[in-house]
């Protein structure tokens, strides 16, 4: 590239201050020299996942409105190892409008499965290859604006559906609560494991799948914790940590069980108990996962731009 290459502004930032320490534990988290980089500039909202098999980053991109209903695209960032920063260029669109589309997840076998949160015209609805795998609640009525999900290894998938569709004025008045749900594909069933949310957003599972958490930043902020019993229900319902005044968004659990939630002003770090570990911090951070074949990078994005924090610790 020329000096006169967007990239030459994008020089990497080096912020080993970014990462502020709460408890001795988090410096199992970080590496000897733990850096905060910024990867490109580019419109990254929601549902980063990164695709292994092809060294690649899919994202959201924030929605666009001109007096109709948002458009929303998924996009696709070509990584190269963990060379950062990288060239615009290196950005593609995968689905130009993707049905007002926000958390994002692969299966087993590598196929994205999408929360659509529908416009009034259009349903709300879980994707899986395009394909709608859950576009009604159990008892018929229409889904809210399903937000977040995770797939489990039995392939089972499981999603958050807050009404912020309603909320932002994309979608019609809710037809029910604000719930957790599962669907069997062994059953092409739908069933709701959790109703005692505001407004649940993001969920991850433990690394031994026993635990799920679920992130409510409705009122009050906090997270809570299930068990899972038998892979199909949740059971012994728990706060395990408050965020006033910020809200959790996204959620994941490392290979150690701990837990990183991302807030406006960063990404925080607890313990699977929920004990306040560290943060990393970053401005306008939304969403965020981890990433490369080390599987030890955190990719984070802020609307205006993808980031990423190099750790030690490994995803799940």
């Amino acid at each position: 590239m020329s000096p006169a290459s967007p990239v030459s502004s994008l020089s990497p930032l080096d912020r080993s201050s970014a990462f502020v320490s709460h408890d001795a534990r988090f410096g199992a988290v970080l590496r000897d020299e733990p850096r905060l980089v910024r990867v490109v500039e580019t419109d990254a909202h929601e549902g980063p996942v990164y695709v292994p098999s092809e060294d690649a980053l899919l994202f959201t991109s924030l929605p666009r409105r001109t007096g109709g209903d948002p458009l929303v695209a998924v996009r696709r960032l070509a990584l190269d190892g963990r060379r950062f920063p990288l060239e615009p260029e290196r950005i593609s669109t995968v689905r130009e409008d993707a049905n007002v589309a926000n958390g994002m997840a692969l299966d087993a076998q590598g196929r994205l499965v999408l929360c659509e949160q529908g416009t009034r015209s259009t349903p709300a609805q879980v994707t899986r290859e395009g394909r709608p795998i859950a576009a009604a609640r159990p008892d018929g009525l229409p889904l809210n604006s399903p937000n977040d999900v995770v797939v489990r290894r039995d392939g089972s998938v499981w999603f958050t559906d807050p009404g912020y569709g309603w909320l932002q004025g994309f979608r019609p008045e809710p037809a029910g609560g604000d719930h957790v749900y599962r669907y069997d594909p062994a059953a092409e069933g739908l069933t709701a494991v959790a109703t005692s949310f505001d407004k649940p957003n993001g969920l991850c599972f433990s690394p031994d799948e026993l635990t799920l958490y679920v992130a409510d930043n409705g009122a009050p902020h906090h997270l809570k914790a299930f068990d899972v019993v038998r892979g199909e229900r949740l059971a012994n319902e728990r706060v395990i940590a408050e965020f006033p005044p910020e809200h959790p968004d996204g959620l994941e659990a490392d290979a150690d069980g701990r837990l990183y939630a991302s807030t406006g002003d960063g990404v925080r770090v607890l313990s699977a108990e929920g004990e306040p570990l560290g943060e990393i911090v970053v401005p306008g951070a939304v969403n965020f996962c981890f990433g490369t074949a080390e599987r030890n990078v955190l990719f984070i994005t802020t609307d205006d731009a993808i980031w990423a924090a190099e750790l030690a610790a490994k995803g799940a």
